[in-house]
């Protein structure tokens, strides 16, 4: 088949270090052109990446007919506005995540997919990760037993200075930036939506750089999640269980590693072999359209996640 061709709304720096070189990895894709309000950034992808197409405006980019599907690395307040504004144009779109800044939103991005019959899909590349496969199987097996419990932490240092994720008007924040992490790990394991929810969260200049929040499930099931950019970095999860326990370091990211499984029998290590998340996600994407199937992340998932992510802002902004 042919390869989709691409084209990169918005020269960010997710888009130039890992979006574009999974394209250029991907045996499906092919990078066609990138937009870029900013001269210097389009001069800087001409350098790295020859595309074939480099344009000064998104809508320009949408309007070119040999354009198959649209990457949309923008900030998060603008994700709506030009997902919609790519599928009316017949551009199948994988939006950053969040998906948008609250349910209703996705709900409008969901509705014009169908509308225009093309594919819409967020970008949570940690779930195409062989440590997450693992982590799917290990739960379907049952080791675990019932579960009870799931804590997950994604945290880093922001050190940058006028950085969007400290900007509330393109809604920054630490639970749009890492915060969803967490809670989609926590999500993909209890596959349902809490029936109560609780938060905490610091915030500078009307920002949270901070967020704590804990979620009760049906029959006293018990997830927190843990997120930030005000302090050293951190990246795990765990699950237990009435039979297991089981430890995931670097839940959200690609490296090779090792996770421990704790049950009766004592400690079981398991090897995570390395992939590159980015090129799983985009393979996975452009063989839908190829396809014309489902990508494996589901917008069913996307609106369940907005959903709660909902209930979670409006706790911390009592």
């Amino acid at each position: 088949m042919n390869k989709i061709r691409w084209g990169i709304l918005g020269y960010a720096r997710i888009a130039k270090n890992e979006a574009i070189p999974a394209i250029e990895e991907s045996e499906s894709s092919m990078l066609y052109a990138v937009a870029s309000r900013s001269e210097e950034k389009l001069e800087e992808a001409r350098k790295l990446y020859t595309p074939c197409m480099l344009y000064s405006s998104y809508e320009d980019l949408i309007e070119d007919e040999d354009i198959d599907a649209v990457y949309i690395p923008l900030p998060n307040s603008m994700h709506k506005e030009w997902a919609i504004k790519a599928m009316e144009k017949g551009k199948h779109v994988l939006c950053e995540k969040p998906m948008a800044l609250n349910e209703e939103e996705v709900k409008e991005m969901l509705e014009a997919s169908e509308k225009y019959g093309v594919i819409l899909m967020e970008a949570v590349m940690y779930r195409y990760t062989h440590r997450i496969a693992i982590v799917n199987e290990i739960l379907r097996s049952g080791v675990l037993g019932d579960i009870r419990h799931v804590d997950s932490t994604f945290r880093f240092f922001l050190d940058r200075e006028n950085t969007i994720k400290m900007k509330p008007e393109l809604g920054g924040g630490a639970l749009y930036d890492v915060g969803c992490y967490p809670l989609n790990f926590i999500t993909m394991v209890m596959k349902e939506e809490p029936i109560k929810v609780s938060a905490f969260a610091k915030f500078e200049n009307g920002v949270d750089v901070q967020v704590s929040g804990l979620l009760q499930y049906e029959d006293g099931r018990t997830a927190s999640l843990h997120s930030g950019f005000n302090a050293f970095g951190k990246n795990c999860s765990e699950i237990i269980g009435t039979n297991g326990r089981l430890e995931v370091p670097d839940t959200f990211l690609d490296n090779d590693g090792v996770m421990k499984l704790y049950t009766k029998d004592g400690v079981e290590e398991i090897t995570v072999p390395w992939c590159h998340r980015y090129t799983l996600e985009f393979n996975d994407f452009s063989e839908a359209i190829q396809e014309k199937r489902k990508p494996m992340y589901s917008l069913e998932d996307s609106l369940l996640m907005s959903r709660i992510m909902d209930r979670l802002l409006r706790e911390i902004r009592k």
